[in-house]
């Protein structure tokens, strides 16, 4: 039939991805409790791959080494742990000095705000101020309800779980993993190109995550050196904290930022209030503006709005986790579309060839 597209047709072919990706991002979204930790598990093994070849090369069995590789994540993650749980149990004993500081800026800034009245009520509900008839504050904190964190601790526990196990199977099994895939995808001829390019992809995500690592753990320690500097307790806890939370592109930071100026409002008065944050922030700036450009550029050339999409996109799926997998997943992507050549510079594509003169 003359009327009907053929499979071939590029609008049809483009109307499938499209609703195709859609459809793939809705089952995401719906079942984040199980695939936000896989893809995170992924993700985490194609950068800790060069790692495992490492154990590998020295003879070390692959079920020995991948092992190896799972128990410094956690052993790490359980370093972390403990280093901020100083931190936490601090801001939580701090939680009614830091509501009456709250409140009493909000009190000096009450003649500046008059005639709001209606948004000074919101803030002292948000902030557990409620007064009562005799003008009283209720005394109720935003401590979080026992019960809903006992309730959600089997599902932070089933999620620890599904990533250390994608983790530990993906590093066990990834070659076998990226020749089946190769061989599904493709015909014969196609196989080796596949294969080469989740090499490719692994490289460049490991060099990002790297670099980046590189990158964060400076931003630590000069604000670790700047917070001992100002007398902010707990310098070396702060350092660790923006470290690791700058994996986390633009939510990191501002976590980080409000962190400050809590603990400004604990160790402070007046101005130096707003100091430990403001530090952070000039930090930040610098960071994010000249050295990352300058050090990650180099090797991986992304286009920002492409950047800031991915980040929008898994940031409103899956949060915090959506954060640290948006870049690596974005760059394996580019790769398997073969935008990306080996070094992870964008391709270009050659001119198009001018027609030859017609022959007389």
């Amino acid at each position: 039939m003359a009327g009907l597209k053929s499979p071939a047709d590029p609008v049809l072919r483009l109307a499938v991805i499209v609703i195709a990706v859609l459809m793939c991002f809705g089952v995401l979204k719906l079942a984040g409790d199980i695939f936000a930790p896989m893809v995170l598990g992924i993700v985490a093994g194609v950068i800790l791959a060069p790692v495992t070849d490492f154990l590998e090369r020295w003879k070390i069995p692959p079920g020995v080494a991948s092992a190896i590789v799972l128990a410094m994540g956690i052993s790490a993650v359980a370093v972390i742990v403990v280093l901020l749980e100083p931190l936490v149990w601090r801001v939580v004993d701090e939680l009614p000095s830091i509501k009456w500081e709250i409140r009493s800026i909000i009190e000096q800034f009450r003649g500046v705000i008059r005639g709001l009245d209606a948004m000074n009520e919101e803030v002292g509900q948000a902030l557990g101020t409620e007064t009562n008839q005799d003008g009283e504050g209720k005394g109720k904190g935003p401590i979080p309800d026992p019960t809903a964190t006992l309730l959600l601790a089997p599902l932070v526990l089933a999620q620890v779980l599904i990533f250390a196990g994608t983790l530990f199977f993906f590093l066990l099994t990834r070659r076998g993993i990226y020749v089946w895939v190769s061989t599904w995808i493709g015909d014969r001829r196609d196989t080796v190109i596949i294969k080469k390019r989740f090499t490719t992809a692994e490289r460049l995500v490991a060099r990002y995550f790297l670099t980046i690592s590189i990158i964060n753990a400076g931003l630590g320690a000069s604000l670790a050196a700047l917070m001992m500097v100002i007398g902010l307790p707990g310098p070396l806890i702060w350092g660790v904290v923006a470290a690791m939370l700058n994996f986390i592109l633009y939510l990191g930071p501002i976590m980080v930022i409000g962190g400050l100026l809590l603990a400004g409002l604990i160790a402070f008065e007046g101005l130096m209030v707003f100091a430990p944050a403001a530090i952070f922030l000039c930090l930040n700036m610098i960071e994010s503006q000249f050295v990352t450009p300058a050090m990650v550029g180099k090797h991986i050339s992304v286009n920002p709005l492409l950047i800031f999409a991915s980040l929008v996109v898994w940031l409103w799926m899956w949060g915090p986790i959506g954060g640290i997998v948006a870049i690596p997943v974005l760059v394996i992507v580019l790769v398997m579309l073969d935008i990306f050549d080996s070094e992870g510079r964008a391709r270009k594509r050659p001119p198009p060839s001018e027609p030859e003169p017609p022959v007389a």
